[in-house]
């Protein structure tokens, strides 16, 4: 009796032996056979930190945790203070890049330190070279030299968009100590003698002269908190001209949806027309509205062809 347990039990270890090889053999085939995807920790899905770190002209580092790498340009050519504190790059004063695979493409965002008159020449170069720019804000209060902040973003082949920081990275260099455009005229409202008619035909809406600036406003609409918001509640599209036809000044601010922005940034630039701010007005609103603003200097006819070709990026 008890050799036919033993020879029972046995049996039993023999068979599930037998039947764990089966299943082995068939999960290996069935792996074997199955087409490869390239996991986190694949050659596929891994930056070439070399190539980027040559394409951008930086240094950078690589955050295992996160699998991104991030290439640094400390501005130690900047002599900047703030509230009497001398500031240096660890402190806020550096511009970076960081890069990450996003599937079959790479993802890049950065944050690039710019003096007033660096920040349309950088920003040129980098919406020639593909990126997108995403916001131009301040840091500090209170700070000499003055120091605004250009975010930049991308997707893409990770060649091309290092390649493109690179450039601005270059531009950067290029402009500093001074060398970036200044804009200047001698104007006053009180002497305003430009004709609004030329205004209101390249715009093809109506302003009104007062105070010696014709300003003109264009409403929009979004929502928040489930009520409709619009023109007079500050969604609005705005420009306010000064000076004569042969030299004036126009200041404003565009209301957009996000994906306007690019194409007006395009637009205005294309004008000559210089970039002053990127920002939000609002948090929580629907469709999301991102508020640029803008200033210029030129023929009337000229500055308001220039907004006329933004207003029409906004209908693509």
């Amino acid at each position: 009796m008890k050799t036919n347990r033993v020879m029972l039990l046995g049996g039993c270890v023999a068979f599930m032996l037998a039947t764990l090889r089966i299943g082995l053999a068939l999960e290996e085939k069935s792996r074997a056979s199955a087409p490869r995807i390239a996991n986190a920790d694949s050659p596929a899905d891994k930056l070439d930190t070399a190539k980027i770190e040559q394409l951008t002209g930086a240094k950078g580092s690589y955050n295992e945790r996160e699998r991104v790498f991030k290439v640094n340009l400390p501005r130690t050519d900047l002599q900047v203070t703030v509230a009497g504190v001398k500031m240096t790059p660890p402190m806020g004063l550096t511009s970076w890049a960081a890069f990450m695979k996003a599937g079959h493409q790479t993802m890049v965002m950065g944050d690039q330190v710019v003096l007033e008159d660096q920040v349309n020449p950088v920003m040129d170069v980098a919406l020639q070279n593909g990126l997108e720019v995403t916001a131009l804000h301040n840091h500090f209060f209170w700070e000499s030299q003055r120091v605004m902040f250009m975010h930049i973003g991308g997707m893409g082949d990770t060649v091309k968009l290092a390649t493109a920081i690179g450039k601005v990275f270059a531009k950067i260099k290029e402009t500093s100590g001074g060398k970036g455009p200044v804009p200047r005229a001698s104007l006053d409202p009180a002497k305003t003698s430009l004709d609004p008619q030329k205004i209101m035909s390249a715009i093809e809406t109506k302003g009104e002269l007062a105070n010696g600036v014709y300003k003109l406003t264009l409403g929009r609409t979004t929502k928040m908190h489930g009520h409709e918001v619009g023109n007079t509640m500050g969604v609005n599209t705005w420009a306010a001209f000064v000076g004569s036809d042969d030299q004036a000044m126009v200041d404003g601010d565009f209301a957009m949806l996000e994906e306007e922005l690019q194409p007006v940034l395009k637009a205005l630039r294309r004008a000559g027309i210089y970039i002053v701010a990127i920002h939000n007005h609002m948090t929580m609103e629907s469709p999301r509205m991102v508020f640029l603003h803008y200033w210029g200097v030129g023929t009337t006819t000229a500055l308001a062809r220039g907004l006329k070709a933004a207003l029409d990026a906004q209908k693509k």
